[in-house]
């Protein structure tokens, strides 16, 4: 640590802190607007300018020096830096002046206005007045793609953008043409950005030049309600805050959480809120022949009561969807459980994993921070780069720090970072376990559903826990077998032991025709059921669930209701309610609830509160949010001795197209418009 005095304020910093974070240390505000902390140091808007006593006699960029490049004062004294002294005031003035000079002055119009660091900083750092009175210089607006709106005449050159595209989303689509007053920043050619995380690109540009554009001219900053939640587009759990104007949500931005998203959300996150509020079941309705008519609460609660009653609990099963908070699957689960029907699933894509083998078995184990202190990584079966855009960003983030070996058995696809290609298949991952190396210390073995979504996964779940044993993913304190899910909901219904019971059939085999003759699904869109079967569909849109439905019972969205949910790494979260559902739609565990009354068994639990209560008193650590309940290691031994036979299929990833992944994602036109774009481009490039 070294000593620094600041503004006469001794502090203690490392010596690689630059003058600006000892500031911060310090109390002190200084401005900027090149400057942030996940990016590489620009050095270019000067705005974080400081004095620094016995060094050169100029104001210096705070950003661009390390407290370990000043030298001490007299008789080794701390250095001394100075952020208010006149020298400084009047040179932040002058670089104000300077930006604002071709900055149009349409801050009334701007839909950066009242949350914009120019015009913060323009008021506490600059002068009041101009003495400029030439016209301004004006730049053409580039198309950059259906999210983020130009207005490139606002820019001030930061380059936040470029470096962003660069650095975290590895794509580096942007950067800047032309020198001095003709200097422009776009993308190459004009072209649509192609990453998975472009939007958050109209987060870091600190004045109005690029704004999100399905928001553009929606709402005022000051007009929201906002709203602390969590994502559930992916199995990330991103942190996340819901702006809502009235009952409707307008936009999605990112929270700060470094132990999960750091301060990213991928493009799905931030703009499915269209989706919100189209192809909404806002009301309940019974299938008379090959129709759906709209009915009242009672009358579908009846008719689905009537139906159950007269069917056998060994011909009745349940199913939970991607999307699903844990007090509804608790909910289901106990309204399965007093039935007596033991076919449960919430692993409608067939995925190979069981609670049985310990919560070790289906957790990503090392943990999303835990990446930053891996070695080594193989992919098996994933491409998280469409999976989980931040988490293929973290990874990227390791890799740019050097020493971290990657390797990928899978399809061969951009992850935005070199890995070794070692095959398609399980005979790859065999080949991988019989080589003779020295072992990693800490090895990430990631398992993507692409592997276990198969007749062989449960044969290649065991392969992959061989390899983690054998070569530096498990020992010590380190448990680097880590699944990536997909779905929201999938690790907190594994938890729940939503799985089937003795003698009970798993999803796939009971949605069959002639398997079941009542199903109740939970929000599970990504599956066929067979007809013949009576479906009482709870849900929000009007997806796949709901055209198959006998029976639909209106619930709520994520952004509608406060529910739980656990990620891929077993961290426990809670979503707010930032709305309310439309219509005549309700909560879903309120419906389960009401179902349970129509019939004859009311569940145990009339509230929110009572219903987490009786949860918790099952399940003790889902109280436990913000928290990772670890699995047990010895759980990877058990999954070696699986004694399944792999197949030669190569492995194929579980998500084909990123932006249309789930009900609200598919009813969403943004979604469907960077949909088209993504498959263009792949039609180009095979030809």
């Amino acid at each position: 640590m070294t000593k620094i005095l600041v503004d006469g304020v001794e502090v203690d910093v490392p010596p690689e802190f630059t003058l600006l974070q000892a500031c911060e240390e310090a109390g002190a505000e200084v401005p900027r607007f090149c400057y942030h902390e996940r990016l590489s140091i620009a050095g270019n808007c000067r705005m974080c300018l400081v004095e620094v006593k016995g060094g050169p006699p100029k104001p210096q960029a705070s950003c661009a020096i390390a407290v370990k490049d000043l030298r001490p004062g007299p008789a080794g004294a701390p250095p001394e830096v100075f952020t208010k002294s006149p020298m400084v005031k009047k040179a932040r003035e002058g670089v104000m002046e300077f930006l604002l000079v071709n900055h149009p002055l349409d801050c009334p119009i701007c839909d950066q206005g009242g949350e914009c660091d120019l015009q913060d900083q323009a008021l506490a750092f600059g002068g009041d007045s101009s003495r400029y009175i030439e016209n301004k210089r004006a730049v053409e607006d580039k198309y950059i793609g259906p999210l983020v709106k130009t207005e490139m005449t606002r820019c001030i050159h930061c380059t936040r953008c470029v470096r962003f595209t660069a650095e975290v989303a590895g794509t580096g689509e942007m950067g800047a043409i032309g020198r001095g007053e003709d200097m422009e920043i776009t993308t190459y050619l004009q072209s649509a950005m192609t990453s998975e995380l472009q939007g958050n690109v109209t987060d870091l540009c600190p004045v109005g030049a690029l704004l999100p554009k399905p928001q553009n001219f929606r709402a005022r900053p000051w007009e929201y309600q906002k709203t602390e939640s969590v994502d559930v587009q992916d199995a990330l759990g991103s942190a996340i805050r819901v702006d809502a104007r009235g009952r409707e949500v307008i936009r999605i931005l990112p929270r700060i959480n470094d132990a999960v998203n750091e301060e990213w959300i991928s493009d799905k996150t931030r703009q499915v809120v269209d989706g919100l509020a189209r192809q909404r079941l806002d009301r309940p309705y019974i299938r008379e022949g090959s129709r759906l008519r709209q009915a009242s609460w009672q009358e579908a609660l009846n008719a689905v009561a009537a139906k159950t009653k007269s069917t056998p609990a060994g011909r009745i099963g349940a199913l939970v969807g991607d999307l699903a908070a844990l007090e509804e699957t608790f909910a289901l689960k106990s309204l399965a459980d007093r039935l007596g029907v033991v076919h449960l699933d919430c692993r409608q894509d067939g995925a190979k994993l069981d609670p049985a083998f310990g919560r070790a078995s289906y957790l990503f184990n090392a943990t999303i921070a835990g990446i930053d202190d891996a070695d080594a990584l193989l992919i098996i079966g994933s491409n998280p780069r469409k999976e989980a855009p931040v988490l293929n960003a973290r990874i990227r983030k390791r890799w740019l720090k050097g020493g971290f070996k990657i390797a990928l058995i899978g399809e061969k696809v951009d992850l935005t970072y070199d890995y070794d290609y070692l095959g398609a298949g399980p005979d790859s991952l065999l080949h991988f376990i019989q080589q003779q190396q020295a072992p990693e210390k800490r090895r990430i073995i990631l398992v993507g559903q692409g592997a276990l979504a198969r007749e062989d996964g449960d044969a290649v779940l065991a392969f992959a826990a061989q390899a983690a044993q054998k070569h530096g993913g498990v020992g010590g304190d380190w448990n680097g077998l880590s699944i990536l899910h997909t779905a929201a909901a999938r690790v907190g219904a594994l938890d729940l032991g939503f799985v089937p019971g003795a003698g009970g059939m798993r999803a796939h085999d009971f949605v069959k025709a002639g398997a079941l003759d009542v199903i109740f699904n939970l929000g599970a869109d990504e599956i066929d059921i067979a007809p013949g079967a009576f479906v009482v569909y709870i849900g929000s849109h009007g997806d796949r669930g709901a055209h198959r439905a006998d029976v639909i019972l209106p619930g709520a969205a994520y952004t509608e209701k406060s529910g739980l949910f656990v990620n891929t790494e077993g961290r426990v979260q809670a979503a707010s309610r930032a709305a309310f559902p439309p219509g005549d739609a309700r909560e879903d565990w309120a419906i389960l609830r009401a179902l349970s009354g129509a019939l004859g068994g009311p569940l145990p639990f009339d509230s929110l509160t009572q219903l987490r209560k009786a949860m918790f008193e099952k399940h003790p650590h889902l109280q436990r949010l913000d928290a990772i309940e670890l699995g047990d290691a010895a759980s990877v031994s058990k999954l070696t001795q699986h004694s399944s036979v792999a197949m030669n299929d190569a492995f194929v990833s579980s998500v084909s197209d990123f932006y249309l992944t789930n009900p609200i994602a598919r009813a969403s036109a943004v979604m469907a418009e960077c949909s088209a774009l993504a498959k263009d481009r792949l039609r180009q490039a095979a030809e």
